[in-house]
């Protein structure tokens, strides 16, 4: 049995997968959402890979460079050790630039002996739907896609090219280094430019996380989670990425595999929400700057999700010549989606919106913006609250009145009247005020099922929802109202198997789920903490934490017996639901750490 043991890297552009053997089995160039380069995770044979081939008398070990997302991958052995240190660029070059490139450098560091070792560079364009020819320039090789020359990407290296491309035994008496680039290069790249590079890329994530606020418990595991949900966050643009792969099965031989490299409102209001609790303002104001991108008019209608520079059209393909993660078809590109109605993202993202207002407001001119923002959501929800929708687990068959999307309409009509009060528009307060009391009328009325002493998944059926357990987090009943312990309790008891969470157990469009997604563990434990069963809060955390793979990330979902990662990965709903579990169970810090283990 395979597990996700992959460690991440990226810089806000792109970002590539490598396994715990140091092999990058998954990478899209020159951005998150770009064809493959590299994709063997979703095709053992075709999908292309670059990695290192050493004999069996290694050991291999991988771990993050601290509080960075550097990777190092050692390689030891009584003949000799090295390291291959792993990073994509990403520094500042002024007051609001960065730097940060399609590319990635890997930085083989001599440790000592004599160690040896064959390269196996084989990219695939395009999802390998494409062949490619390699040529040596006079310093990089040059691979290009045999249909389309002017697609190509170089690799620049202190290694001889023939030893490279042909998988000769190499070995080494000193530091060596790849450089693998969109863009051809315009400076000459040598070892003190990579160690450079190197240096600038450690210290930028180094100063990024000491501006993280520091808990007594539990620090690392957050610093690791905020450092995955940075990368996430697209530079150009602000949107923030649900997860960096796709078509990673939630279980494997099922067709539940869909494209995450998309930006959803919901799960993108959600990290910026935690980014901000957790000190961190910036990514939360370019997400707005996104979201003022993606309406383009006054009347301009919210999707569910977008692409990551504001596409709208997310056509869905199926990439029928790939074999799939364990051989799980289909493998897709694209998520239909996008043309989904879903009442509940409102909330999240009027949620934020109320935060912007009261955290960090703009210019006059930039707070208008945003108020045309609010109110066109407010439209939005007094058209549609009373209506059926697709729910948050985007059920791809028949509408339906789901609890969850009503109570986060609520949130968001309630977020709104804060707004107008802030801005004195006593107008909206009191029109939005009695759509809210509506709102919350209609959920006691027909989400309370008075003979099950429960709220249920949707007003007409008498099944649980994971959802729920959010009721009281975002402020819709008091933690201790019977009605909502009863329905924690509830839900522990139907949902809870083998120390993981069911978001749901009757049937959907593909049958009745068989893996834990993995956020709803952890609203079980914020809900267990919220409510007064703290021990067992406790307890359950602490062995979810152990189902994190070798370098401490997640994955969508996690499979009930085995517990291996399943589903896209690193994904951001799950790291923030760690960070503010976490963050549950421990006191600030008053001062900064800067002691390194």
């Amino acid at each position: 049995m395979e597990n996700l043991n992959f460690g991440v890297i990226g810089n806000g552009r792109s970002a590539a997968l490598i396994s715990d053997k140091g092999s990058i089995d998954w990478c899209c160039l020159p951005d998150f959402d770009s064809p493959s380069v590299f994709a063997r995770i979703l095709d053992n044979e075709k999908g292309g890979h670059f990695s290192f081939s050493v004999d069996d008398t290694y050991t291999v070990s991988q771990k993050y460079i601290y509080h960075t997302n550097v990777l190092c991958t050692e390689f030891k052995s009584d003949k000799g050790s090295f390291e291959v240190i792993d990073f994509m660029p990403r520094y500042k070059t002024g007051e609001k630039d960065y730097f940060a490139p399609s590319e990635i450098y890997r930085y083989i560091k001599y440790i000592s002996g004599a160690p040896s070792f064959k390269i196996n560079y084989r990219p695939a364009f395009n999802y390998a739907r494409e062949k490619v020819n390699n040529v040596t320039l006079d310093k990089c090789i040059r691979t290009y896609s045999r249909g389309k020359p002017s697609q190509c990407i170089y690799l620049y290296t202190s290694l001889d090219f023939c030893d490279v491309l042909d998988s000769r035994e190499i070995m080494i008496s000193d530091h060596h280094f790849f450089l693998l680039s969109y863009n051809q290069k315009l400076i000459d790249i040598d070892i003190e430019r990579v160690y450079l590079e190197f240096q600038r890329t450690k210290v930028y994530w180094m100063n990024w996380t000491n501006r993280s606020k520091k808990f007594v418990k539990y620090n690392e595991q957050i610093t690791r989670s905020l450092l995955v949900l940075k990368i996430m966050s697209f530079q150009s643009t602000g949107a923030v990425l649900a997860a960096l792969t796709t078509s990673i099965p939630e279980t494997i031989g099922e067709v539940r595999n869909w494209d995450y490299r998309f930006c959803w409102l919901r799960d993108a209001s959600m990290s910026i929400d935690t980014l901000l609790k957790m000190g961190h303002s910036y990514s939360a104001q370019r997400f707005l700057g996104y979201l003022k991108g993606i309406l383009k008019s006054k009347n301009d209608s919210f999707q569910i999700m977008y692409g990551i520079r504001g596409e709208r059209e997310l056509t869905e393909k199926i990439l029928h010549h790939l074999s799939g993660y364990e051989n799980s078809k289909p493998v897709r590109i694209g998520n239909a989606a996008f043309s989904q109605r879903q009442n509940d993202v409102f909330g999240y993202l009027m949620n934020i919106i109320y935060q912007y207002f009261t955290v960090f407001p703009g210019t006059l001119d930039e707070i208008e913006d945003i108020w045309e923002i609010v109110r066109n959501i407010c439209r939005t929800i007094s058209i549609h609250w009373d209506k059926p929708d697709k729910g948050i687990w985007e059920i791809r068959n028949e509408e339906k009145h789901y609890v969850f999307s009503k109570v986060m309409s609520w949130v968001a009509m309630d977020r709104a009247v804060k707004i107008a009060t802030l801005l004195k528009k006593r107008y909206y307060v009191d029109i939005w005020s009695g759509i809210a009391a509506d709102i919350k009328e209609d959920i006691f009325k027909k989400g309370w099922k008075e003979d099950l002493q429960i709220f249920t998944q949707t007003y007409c059926n008498s099944e649980l929802d994971a959802s729920l357990l959010l009721m009281a987090e975002y402020g819709f009943i008091d933690d201790h109202d019977i009605k909502y312990k009863k329905t924690v309790r509830a839900i522990k008891k139907t949902l809870f198997h083998n120390g993981l969470v069911y978001r749901y157990i009757n049937q959907d469009d593909f049958g009745k789920p068989s893996s834990s997604f993995t956020i709803c563990t952890f609203w079980l434990i914020q809900a267990l903490f919220r409510t007064g069963m703290k021990e067992e809060a406790q307890e359950i955390f602490n062995d979810l934490l152990k189902y994190g793979n070798h370098v401490g990330l997640f994955s969508e979902d996690i499979d009930f017996t085995t517990k291996r990662l399943l589903g896209n990965f690193p994904q951001a709903y799950s790291h923030l639901a760690l960070i503010n579990t976490a963050a549950m169970f421990s006191d600030e810090k008053d001062e900064p750490d800067y002691t390194e283990p």
